[in-house]
């Protein structure tokens, strides 16, 4: 008895075994990723909501930027409740952020089962769903601009933004070895000069309408109609380009990839969560996403009256952020790790499937529903991005990178953000007006 009593003492006090049958407790229901009390009950009702309050709390534990899911519904009674546009939009900015997380966690975890082919085909799909939910958004709502803005803004914020961190936290990190392997990092020439040349073409496909435009505007009635069309044939295109490039990737010369593929599979773990549960994550999140989206662009017209900022600054540098933010932290982590095949994969894989899948869906889409929506970008909005492609199919040519090549990156960003920030909405507008002058002129 007095061996029990103290036993039962040390337990009160948290030190002896009941102290410890506590602590495993908590750790089991609230921090063990893998189990939880319950899952193998007999009793259904108990198995059942044991399998859910694990699946959320695996969820909810995959990523540190997941303590922002409070935003979540707080955006939507800011929205329901028609609060101030401006604390609307910030909810839900700041919402969307932790569901891109939970989003590609999802994507990854069905990947995981499917193989790399299949995986692989997935991860194009989601991969940038949250642009892709916000773009049909704001598509159907008519804001052509703010689709070909964010559109825009999320490839250069992928290629300069991101591939820039990327270099910069993997050449400081690599530099404290002292080594020539350590001072320049280095990774697949093959497949990012692959991926580079992919979106050269892709800037040619933005530059051709909107070189046609400035030709076919003086001259013709049904210039609108004729880049449609352009549009619509480009776009096609494209989406037949990706579909290409993945059987490449995936099929024909998968070898060439052999290295991002060895790496992935030497960092796999396994599933935290099954296909079926994983795939339920996604509609829910996906679900979520779209109601926030929906009040985030339905808030943008308010934003830019009462914060003085222009529709295609929001499009190209906001909301970019929204998407990309889960895409940004994986690819900094990878470069610190030295895999920088894996780093590029991310950044400007992510920005060749916004060039040559989701745009061109949308045109499509546009199509579809009666939106116009062109691959006719502004001749300011079409030269940035040129050069933004050049400059980095330059800096990757040579298949090194170091952090000085990082700061070029992240510093031709920054200007171009500032450009964007005093580029006013309505500086597209004054062509069509002299323009017309012109015509008005040689009438009289």
């Amino acid at each position: 008895m007095p061996a029990d009593e103290n036993t039962g003492l040390l337990g009160a006090n948290g030190t002896g075994n009941g102290g410890v049958r506590k602590k495993s407790t908590f750790h089991e229901l609230f921090l063990n990723k893998k189990h939880t009390p319950g899952m193998e009950s007999e009793n259904k009702f108990v198995k059942v909501n044991a399998h859910i309050f694990n699946i959320t709390k695996v969820t909810l534990l995959s990523n540190y930027v997941n303590v922002l899911l409070v935003f979540v519904p707080l955006g939507i009674i800011a929205g329901v409740g028609h609060w101030n546009p401006t604390v609307v939009f910030i909810l839900n900015f700041f919402a969307i952020v932790p569901l891109a997380a939970v989003l590609s966690f999802a994507t990854e975890e069905i990947s995981v089962k499917l193989g790399q082919t299949m995986g692989g085909l997935l991860n194009a799909t989601f991969g940038n769903a949250v642009e892709l939910i916000v773009s049909i958004v704001a598509l159907r709502n008519g804001e052509i601009r703010i689709v070909q803005s964010s559109m825009l803004g999320s490839i250069l914020s992928n290629i300069l933004l991101v591939l820039g961190c990327c270099f910069i936290a993997g050449g400081i990190s690599n530099t404290r070895t002292g080594t020539a392997a350590g001072i320049e990092q280095q990774f697949n020439t093959t497949v990012a000069s692959t991926m580079s040349s992919l979106m050269v073409v892709a800037s040619a496909a933005l530059i051709i309408p909107a070189t046609l435009y400035s030709v076919l505007k003086p001259s013709s009635e049904d210039t609108d109609r004729n880049i449609l069309t352009l549009s619509h044939g480009t776009a096609i295109i494209l989406l037949i380009l990706y579909v290409l490039y993945l059987f490449f990737q995936l099929r024909t010369h998968a070898c060439l990839f052999d290295a991002e593929s060895q790496a992935e599979e030497d960092d796999a773990e396994e599933a935290a969560m099954g296909p079926w549960p994983a795939a339920g994550v996604l509609i829910v999140v996906t679900i979520a996403v779209a109601i926030c989206a929906e009040y985030l662009v339905d808030s943008i017209d308010s934003l830019v009256e009462t914060a003085h900022i222009s529709k295609t600054f929001v499009g190209l540098i906001l909301l970019p952020i929204v998407g990309n933010a889960a895409e940004h932290v994986t690819a900094v982590v990878v470069a610190i790790k030295d895999k920088m095949d894996l780093a590029l994969g991310v950044a400007i894989g992510s920005s060749m499937q916004i060039a040559l899948l989701v745009t061109p869906f949308l045109v499509i889409l546009g199509w579809i529903i009666g939106q116009p929506m062109t691959l006719h970008f502004e001749t300011f909005e079409t030269v940035v991005f040129f050069l933004s492609v050049l400059v980095v199919t330059y800096t990757i040519m040579d298949g090194k990178s170091n952090y000085l090549e990082g700061c070029m990156l992240l510093g031709l960003y920054i200007i171009i953000a500032l450009a964007f920030l005093v580029y006013p909405d309505d500086a597209t507008e004054a062509p069509k007006m002299i323009a017309h002058s012109v015509r008005s002129l040689v009438g009289q």
